[in-house]
C-alpha cells in the first residue's frame, strides 16, 4: 500500500488526463492468459504482468516498469499465500475502503481513480488485486508482529536523543580469547595476567597471539569509537580506566574479553544514538576449526546483506538463523561487542556457541537512528513503531521468498 505513495502524491488530475491517451502496450506472450511465473501453487499470467506494468507506467513509477511489475506480482502472491495460511482474508468492504484510501492520495474518489485507470487501459480488477494484496499483508504483519514492537518510555526517550550535550569517544584495543570448557580455567588465568598490563605494545603482542577477532592482525587496535556505540555494560568500565589500563576480564559465552584504553577525548557534537540495532546470526557447526572458518570466509564473500542469509539457510532447521531488532541494552554483551565494530552488511566470526562447537556468523543489518528532539512525542513513537514493523515485514517477506518455489518463463 505504501510502495507508490510518493508517486501518487505527485499524480495530479492533469497527469491522469494525459494518461487517458496512453497507448496500448504489446504483450510479449501470444496467449495473454498463459502462466509466465509460478510461485508455489499460484501463477501469474502474461495479462496480469502486462496490466501491472501498464498501471505502474500510469502512476509514473521510476525504473523499469516491466521488471518492477514482475517483482511486485511475485511478492504479492507470497503475501496473499501467507495471509490466507494465517486465516486473513480482507472483506469486500475493506478492499473497497483501501481502494478509496489509495485514490484519495491523488485527491480523487475511488470511482474517479478507476475511471482514469480504465481510460489508460488498466482494468479495475488490476487495481483491486493490487490493493487486496497490500491490505492482506498489512493485516498479517500487524497480527504477526504487533506484539513484538511495543515501546517503553525509556526507548522513546533514547530515540528522541533526550540527553543532548557533547560526546565522548575512546580509542581502545581488544583481546577476545575463546574459552571452551576444557580450556576455561587456563584462559581465565591468562586473562587475569593480561589485565595487569599497562604497556600498549605488550597488550598488542598478546592480542596477536591469543585474540580471535579480526583486529588481531593490528594488535587488537580499534579505531576511534563513540562511547554511546559501545555496549552499555562496557561504557562505565572504559570510563573508569586511565590510558594504558586494561579492564578486568569480562566473561562472555565461550570466551573472555579484555579492553585497553589508549586515549579518550570529548567532542563538540552529539554522537548519533540508536533505538534499535538489527542483526542476523547464522550458526555454523564446527566451531573455530579451520574448515568452518574457511566456510565462513566463503559465505562472507557471497552475502552482502542480511536478507541474503535466508537463501543460505533455506531447507535447514529454523534455529540456524536468528534475526533480531533490539534496543542496544537488550543485545547480548558478546554480540554487542562485535556489532559496535561493524557497518551494515559487515560480518564478524569472533563468537561461538554450544561450548565452542558452533561458530556464529554475525552480520549487522542496520541501526535505527535516534534523532529530532522537537517532534511530537506520540507521533514520533508511532513512526518508530512503524519503522520496526516495516523492518520485520521486509525480513519476513525475504524469508518467504527464500523458501518459495519460483519459476519464471
Amino acid at each position: 500500500m505504501q510502495l507508490l505513495s510518493t508517486s501518487l502524491r505527485n499524480l495530479s488530475a492533469l497527469a491522469l488526463g494525459v494518461a487517458l491517451a496512453f497507448g496500448p502496450v504489446t504483450a510479449g506472450a501470444q496467449n495473454l492468459f498463459a502462466p509466465v511465473i509460478k510461485i508455489n501453487d499460484s501463477v501469474v499470467t502474461a495479462y496480469e504482468l502486462e496490466q501491472r506494468a501498464r498501471m505502474l507506467t500510469v502512476l509514473r513509477a521510476p525504473g523499469d516498469t516491466n521488471e518492477l511489475a514482475r517483482e511486485q506480482l511475485i511478492n504479492d502472491r507470497l503475501r496473499l499465500q501467507a495471509a490466507e495460511a494465517a486465516g486473513i482474508v480482507p472483506s469486500t468492504e475493506e478492499v473497497l475502503d483501501g481502494m478509496e484510501e489509495f485514490a484519495q492520495r491523488a485527491n480523487l474518489s475511488r470511482d474517479e481513480f478507476i475511471q482514469a485507470l480504465e481510460g489508460a487501459g488498466v482494468s479495475a480488477q488490476t487495481f483491486r488485486d493490487f490493493v487486496r494484496a497490500g491490505l492482506s499483508w498489512r493485516l498479517l504483519v500487524q497480527a504477526r508482529f504487533a506484539g513484538r514492537v511495543t515501546l517503553s518510555e525509556a526507548e522513546v526517550d533514547r530515540a528522541l536523543g533526550a540527553s543532548g550535550g557533547s560526546s565522548v569517544r575512546v580509542l581502545l584495543s581488544e583481546i577476545i580469547m575463546p574459552a571452551p570448557p576444557p580450556q576455561a580455567e587456563a584462559v581465565q588465568a591468562r586473562a587475569q595476567r593480561i589485565s595487569q598490563i599497562t604497556s600498549e605494545a605488550e597488550f598488542s603482542a598478546q592480542a596477536r597471539q591469543y585474540s580471535a577477532t579480526a583486529s588481531r592482525g593490528a594488535g587488537g587496535r580499534l579505531p576511534w569509537q563513540n562511547l554511546e556505540d559501545l555496549p552499555p555494560v562496557l561504557r562505565p568500565l572504559v570510563l573508569a580506566l586511565a590510558p594504558g589500563e586494561v579492564t578486568d576480564p569480562i566473561p562472555i559465552p565461550n570466551a573472555v574479553a579484555l579492553f585497553q584504553l589508549r586515549a579518550v577525548e570529548e567532542t563538540g557534537f552529539t554522537a548519533p544514538t540508536y533505538s534499535a540495532i538489527e542483526y542476523a546470526a547464522y550458526y555454523l557447526p564446527g566451531g573455530r576449526s579451520e574448515a568452518t572458518l574457511a566456510q565462513a570466509r566463503v559465505l562472507a564473500s557471497r552475502v552482502d546483506r542480511c536478507d541474503d542469509l535466508y537463501g543460505v539457510a533455506k531447507g535447514q532447521p529454523a534455529e540456524v538463523l536468528d534475526r533480531q531488532a533490539l534496543p542496544p541494552a537488550e543485545i547480548p554483551t558478546d554480540i554487542a561487542f562485535e556489532l559496535a565494530k561493524l557497518d551494515p552488511g559487515e560480518v564478524s566470526t569472533a563468537l561461538t556457541r554450544s561450548n565452542g562447537q558452533t561458530l556464529v556468523f554475525l552480520m549487522l543489518c542496520g541501526r535505527t537512528a535516534e534523532v529530532n528532539d522537537d517532534v511530537d512525542r506520540d507521533q514520533f513513537a508511532i513512526g518508530l513503531r512503524n519503522q520496526r514493523l516495516q523492518s520485520l515485514s521486509e525480513s519476513y517477506l525475504a524469508q518467504l521468498r527464500a523458501d518459495a518455489r519460483i519459476v519464471t518463463q
